[in-house]
């Protein structure tokens, strides 16, 4: 008898070791994962960290639960990668679903429920939604502010983002001491050669620009660049980004040269890691194409336009925003080159997309309304013209 109890026992410690063993290698796997989607997502490798986040999301939901910490973070992960690609549609459920289930099991003033605010409140603001953004930013904002104190970089994450709303709505006033103090906070807290003091730097950059403080904005967009390719490289994506940012200074201060050239090491950087037909590659090539239309370079803007067009649609759909300014350069190009008929055409259905994505009145519409207004008004005045004749 007390041979098969003892014999009993040791079959029970072996599955119980077995079953420990079993859990700790399914833990093991998903960290594994985890670790692999933040290393190709820092590399900018966003199409093979789409892949390995989906199979950590299955791996932690049977590993932990549906409604686990490390469930959400999965859920996150792989909606992040979603939007950085435009794919709004597939990043808003799980954005929502990663904020219903860190509002339950950690609280509504966890850090971790403020990243989940923080990333809904990112794709609201890329769809035009900023009414529904703003709140979202402030509560994530006031929650990393609460937990972590006001000198920590999440806290310098949350004013960035919210600046740049505050700028997206031409809100300058509002946007300029938020991102100083965000540089602030990440150079006291990170150094002065981390990434996200390079990205406060060319967010201060670009406002500096839309004042005309094109002295400052140069400044802070060659320390932005010099500490992306000292600690990214020179062939990452926030490189190319960062060329990109200079390049469009250069632009809008006429210097056309210098910025054709930067234009198109960050779109070669662009089209080797992220793919030819990445939105960052067409982002690239309209803006190469608006150069060329400045020069008056039109054959060779048409077919840049019309490929940035093409990526667009083809990775966003014919309904996104960005699809509605690649419509509105190329109906700039028409009309400056006479094809009025063609450019009031792509007005028009980049009106229509605006009205539809935007919930309320912001820039985007303005501007286009405003552009085709002009459009009307010359068409007018030319037939008037002809008629004196």
């Amino acid at each position: 008898m007390r041979a098969n109890r003892a014999l009993k026992l040791l079959i029970i410690i072996a599955c119980v070791i077995f079953m420990c063993g079993n859990v700790f290698a399914k833990e093991r796997s998903w960290k594994d994962l985890n670790k692999e989607v933040v290393r190709l997502h820092k590399a900018g490798k966003y199409g093979e960290a789409i892949k390995i986040a989906q199979k950590a999301l299955k791996v932690a939901e049977r590993t932990y639960g549906k409604e686990h910490k490390n469930t959400t973070t999965a859920m996150n992960n792989l909606a992040v990668l979603y939007n950085s690609q435009g794919r709004y549609s597939s990043a808003l459920p799980l954005y929502k679903r990663a904020l219903e289930i860190g509002e339950k099991v950690l609280g509504k003033e966890h850090p971790d429920v403020a990243t989940s605010l923080n990333n809904l409140a990112v794709l609201y603001h890329a769809q035009g939604r900023y009414s529904d953004a703003l709140p979202l930013y402030k509560r994530s904002l006031k929650i990393k502010g609460k937990a972590l104190g006001k000198e920590h970089p999440d806290v310098a994450t949350c004013l960035n983002n919210l600046a740049v709303l505050y700028k997206s709505q031409g809100r300058y006033s509002s946007a300029l001491p938020l991102y100083k103090r965000a540089l602030e906070i990440d150079e006291k807290a990170l150094g002065k050669n981390h990434p996200s003091v390079a990205r406060d730097l060319n967010n201060l950059a670009e406002i500096y620009r839309i004042q005309g403080k094109y002295f400052e904005a140069e400044s802070f967009c060659r320390r932005a660049l010099a500490i992306y390719e000292k600690v990214l490289g020179k062939e990452h994506p926030h490189t190319a980004s960062s060329l990109n940012n200079l390049a469009r200074l250069y632009f809008f201060k006429g210097k056309y040269s210098a910025a054709e050239s930067l234009f198109r090491r960050s779109l070669t950087i662009r089209e080797k890691i992220l793919g030819k037909e990445h939105v960052d590659t067409a982002t690239s090539l309209n803006n190469i194409a608006e150069l060329y239309l400045a020069e008056g370079r039109y054959s060779e803007a048409n077919l840049l336009h019309k490929r940035a067009l093409t990526i667009r649609e083809k990775i966003l759909g014919k309904e996104h925003l960005s699809v509605a300014d690649s419509l509105n350069n190329l109906g700039e190009l028409y009309y400056t080159d006479g094809r009025y008929s063609d450019a009031e055409s792509l007005f028009k259905r980049a009106l229509k997309i605006y009205e539809k994505n935007i919930k309320n009145e912001n820039s985007s519409i303005t501007f286009s309304l405003h552009k085709l207004a002009l459009f009307y008004n010359s068409q007018f005045q030319r037939h008037n013209f002809k008629k004196i004749l």
